[in-house]
């Protein structure tokens, strides 16, 4: 099992870099809004400010959390407790097991992106998110800490609910966030191939009005794999045309907003408008 695990750990590293770079290329091929208008020194600059909360989240998880998942995960197996332990006591086959994790990870995906933007302390975390006006494919690794540890604590409490199992979480989020990667891009599909593609997982189209300055647009479309969740949720929303979206929040549109320090610093300021 720990072999399984250590694999899927340098699967999911590899995934990501892979990702990162072939997304780069194409955003600067065929970038959708040119947000850089082909300086690279700018994008540059926002890949390194996004890639540093991204590479500190990555190490804190590591130090920090996924030991505490591995032992809620034996805990949970060795004590036969949560949803998906139960159901198979019930009869349920091994591969029921592994997409019922993937599917509820998913719908607590869901859930939990839907509390960062209604409660307004995790808000205040999750705005660093969207405080970027430059939306690419480095904004799926722009998180701040706060937000990031919340999170990774919550995971223990969530995978004893659900039974889950250490390399499962690992292959959900594998996949989850080459997805994600995927949907923050600079880019844009054919329409026939976006609409068809976003009856089940989320794509650029879809996930750019999440990312609109206007509020009502920036409280839908919450899903982070599966794109149904919003449609059973009824926070599904479209915007046309797309090249009309504003990306970014007004109220942190400063250029040290844009910087590392300003990054963190975010949730522990008013902006301009409160």
């Amino acid at each position: 099992m720990q072999a399984l695990i250590n694999l899927l750990e340098q699967t999911q590293v590899l995934a990501a870099v892979i990702g990162l770079v072939i997304l780069l290329m194409i955003e600067q091929a065929h970038p959708f809004f040119d947000f850089f208008k082909g300086s690279i020194r700018e994008k540059g600059k926002h890949l390194l400010a996004n890639m540093t909360l991204g590479l500190t989240n990555a190490l804190i998880i590591s130090l920090f959390f996924v030991g505490s998942w591995l032992w809620a995960s034996n805990w949970a197996f060795e004590h036969q407790v949560g949803i998906l332990n139960w159901l198979g006591q019930a009869g349920m086959p091994a591969w029921g097991h592994t997409l019922g994790a993937v599917l509820l990870m998913d719908l607590w995906m869901y859930l939990w992106h839907v509390l960062n933007h209604k409660v307004p302390f995790f808000w205040r975390f999750h705005r660093v998110h969207h405080a970027d006006p430059n939306m690419d494919v480095t904004t799926a690794s722009r998180f701040h800490t706060g937000e990031i540890i919340f999170s990774s604590a919550l995971r223990i409490g969530v995978i004893l609910f659900l039974g889950l199992y250490l390399w499962e979480l690992l292959l959900y989020e594998t996949i989850m966030f080459a997805v994600v990667q995927f949907h923050h891009a600079d880019i844009a599909l054919p329409d026939r191939v976006d609409r068809a593609l976003r009856m089940v997982i989320v794509t650029p189209a879809m996930h750019k009005v999440h990312h609109s300055r206007w509020q009502p647009e920036t409280d839908s479309n919450y899903s982070s794999l599966f794109s149904f969740w919003d449609r059973i949720g009824r926070t599904f929303r479209l915007h046309n045309p797309l090249k009309t979206l504003r990306i970014g929040l007004d109220e942190f549109d400063s250029e040290e907003d844009r910087k590392v320090r300003g990054l963190f610093t975010i949730p522990f300021r008013n902006g301009k408008n409160e």
